[in-house]
């Protein structure tokens, strides 16, 4: 029995939900991102946005990674900013859209994931929190609707189906699975071009992270909100795999290394590598 406690309401002590957005929801709507009033009109334009978002799967896992750049308008807002979080210890988000409202939403996704453990003794499904994810992106379509729109690219490792899985989302948060990768964010066509000239369903993960950064690459090379690799400063596209194991994010140096050599790469052929064509005689490409 837990004894009454004067500070807190008689709620906070009631079981009850399993889902943390759920609570607040009714306990305190307002702290939730999407139950804010906003006055009328396009706000889109007045946050710092976040874009490009790449992921894909390899025997035994998955890796996401995202840009460095967040803009305002035709303004760089930042350079450094950080779009991919771990979500627990098999999952990772990387977000584009409204950075502010979008870092909020992905800590509201860790603490409902982290309170459904608690409150249930076990971890969700995959498929459970991509579903939690939509429910909370569906949460803010007024907020979208207004400009300030969010959409994440979740990944992860699924110990039961023991692979790595992707999903994407709309503003409406609808969800989709999505297979080998995907991309996401204002660079994702070009990014998304790259990944079909360039990946393979057997990748390595160390060629994963090449050709995870020769795509963001490609999306800053056409697409003015996305950063490249900002050799002056160091600053380098930031990766998170996930395996069996749990997810970790990849060494600073690592990708670091990995950017040298496609810039490096790109001195000779500014227009990438070549893929191979897979017909007799045909010459090979490569991916560094």
């Amino acid at each position: 029995m837990i004894p009454d406690d004067p500070r807190l309401p008689a709620a906070f002590l009631q079981p009850g939900t399993a889902s943390f957005a759920d609570f607040i929801a009714a306990q305190a709507p307002d702290l939730l991102p999407g139950r804010r009033t906003l006055p009328r009109g396009n706000a889109g334009d007045l946050a710092p946005h976040g874009t490009t978002i790449v992921a894909m799967t390899f025997p035994g896992g998955v890796l996401l990674a995202g840009d460095r750049r967040a803009t305002m308008g035709n303004l760089i807002a930042s350079r450094d900013i950080e779009k991919v979080f771990p979500t627990d210890e098999y999952s990772a988000a990387g977000i584009a859209g409204t950075a502010g409202l979008a870092v909020e939403m992905i800590r509201l996704f860790q603490t409902e994931l982290e309170h459904y453990e608690k409150i249930e003794g076990t971890t969700l499904s995959f498929d459970g929190k991509a579903n939690r994810l939509a429910g909370i992106i569906r949460a803010n379509l007024g907020m979208a609707m207004q400009g300030l729109a969010v959409v994440p690219l979740f990944v992860g490792y699924d110990l039961r189906a023991a692979r790595g899985r992707i999903f994407s989302f709309d503003v409406t948060g609808g969800r989709y699975e999505e297979t080998g990768f995907h991309a996401v964010g204002s660079g994702s066509l070009f990014a998304r071009g790259s990944l079909k000239k360039l990946y393979r369903p057997d990748l390595g993960v160390d060629d994963a992270v090449t050709v995870a950064v020769q795509a963001l690459y490609d999306a800053a090379d056409d697409d003015s909100a996305t950063g490249g690799p900002d050799v002056g400063r160091r600053i380098f596209p930031i990766v998170h795999v996930v395996t069996a194991e749990g997810g970790h994010r990849v060494d600073a140096e690592v990708v670091a290394a990995t950017a040298d050599r496609v810039i490096a790469g790109r001195m000779g052929r500014p227009d990438g590598p070549v893929a191979p064509l897979d017909l007799p005689g045909a010459s090979e490409g490569g991916l560094a």
